[in-house]
């Protein structure tokens, strides 16, 4: 047996999986969950995720095994799991193993048979909690006994372990877009690629003027982890090349425009991780989105910032997609590769109007 202690004491016991050597030192993070009935891959290698620990709230995990083409990162910054049934063995015929190989070779641990609904349900009512896995549930609340919540946050934030450390190109016949990476999905790639564009890939500190001088005819702010308060050097960057080029933001990239254009961000509660409805504001028609963020943009505070609200969320009406009134800039929460509704593809048509000169701006 294991245990997975938050932060102020509560417990959930389970059983090992994955990577839990005998000396094994209490890893932690701030403990999610995600509703998605599917997609476990993609989660799992979501740098979005990046120094959290992730409860899967659908009962079975790993039931298809794992396939290494459905993975969105060469790179894995998870710090744990936690399910309610692990699926044995490799799932579908041309797997490449089972879930539990996977997390043995990258060293992720984590617990089955874990009450993930009492533990979903808790999170769900108190909101943001840090936790450790331990082996024993005493060396779990020693160590908060012990340790300060800080000691979990990173000495830098952790888009700069996400994103590329270095610029790349991917060819592409169409036109030329900058990319900052954030620790950007393989999926949106694709999805970039797919429409012909050329794509320069970013560090996340890239200064607009080196963004500029690639002669890019459009910008992609990617998805990534943490908050997007601690990253106002990024926003400043941005804010710089609001007039000269048409930006898309997508999650993370999304609150950084709302921040550069002098707009506000917080903490919600428990997240929007998995699939959520929302509303656009232009056509009245609500589509599933799939979603993965801890923090939202403030309404109330983009009146003068030239932004108005594009998307919003059905179930608790935060904003969800920002348009700006007078440059070419588009901002989603959700993920739109993830295409789950038709609106998902309307991001991407109208991302393609600003960039080859037939968009509106309103």
């Amino acid at each position: 047996m294991a245990w997975l202690v938050l932060e102020d004491g509560k417990a959930f016991a389970g059983e090992e999986i994955g990577f839990w050597p005998a000396a094994y030192p209490p890893r932690g993070g701030e403990v999610v969950f995600n509703t998605s009935s599917s997609g476990y891959q993609e989660m799992i290698t979501d740098l979005a995720y990046a120094g959290q620990i992730l409860t899967f709230t659908h009962p079975q995990i790993g039931n298809y095994g794992w396939h290494r083409e459905e993975n969105e990162a060469g790179k894995i910054l998870l710090k744990g799991l936690i399910v309610r049934e692990l699926s044995a063995g490799e799932g579908s015929f041309h797997a490449d193993g089972s879930l539990e190989d996977y997390c043995r070779k990258h060293k992720i641990a984590g617990l089955k048979g874990v009450d993930t609904r009492a533990l979903t349900r808790y999170l769900a009512k108190y909101g943001y909690r840090l936790g450790v896995l331990v082996k024993e549930r005493g060396a779990g609340e020693r160590f908060w006994q012990e340790h300060p919540p800080e000691v979990f946050r990173p000495a830098r934030p952790l888009v700069y372990q996400a994103g590329t450390a270095e610029e790349y190109l991917i060819p592409g016949s169409g036109p030329v877009l900058a990319l900052l990476d954030l620790g950007v999905k393989r999926n949106l790639l694709r999805c970039l690629q797919q429409r012909g564009y050329c794509l320069y890939v970013l560090p996340a500190g890239t200064p607009a003027e080196e963004i500029l001088a690639l002669k890019p005819q459009g910008l992609v702010i990617s998805n990534g982890p943490g908050a997007p308060t601690e990253l106002p050097e990024i926003a400043a960057q941005i804010s710089k090349v609001f007039s000269r080029l048409p930006i898309l933001g997508i999650g993370l990239g999304h609150q950084l425009i709302a921040l550069a254009a002098g707009g506000e961000t917080y903490q919600l509660l428990c997240g929007h991780r998995g699939n959520y409805p929302v509303q656009s504001s232009l056509t009245g028609r609500a589509t599933m989105t799939t979603q993965n963020h801890g923090y939202a943009v403030r309404r109330d505070t983009l009146r003068g910032t030239g932004l108005q609200v594009l998307y919003t969320n059905l179930n608790d009406g935060t904003v969800e997609g920002l348009s700006h009134q007078k440059y070419n800039i588009l901002a989603v929460e959700f993920y739109p590769e993830g295409a789950p509704g038709p609106e998902n593809e309307a991001v991407f048509t109208r991302f393609d109007q600003m960039v080859r000169g037939r968009a509106v701006h309103a």
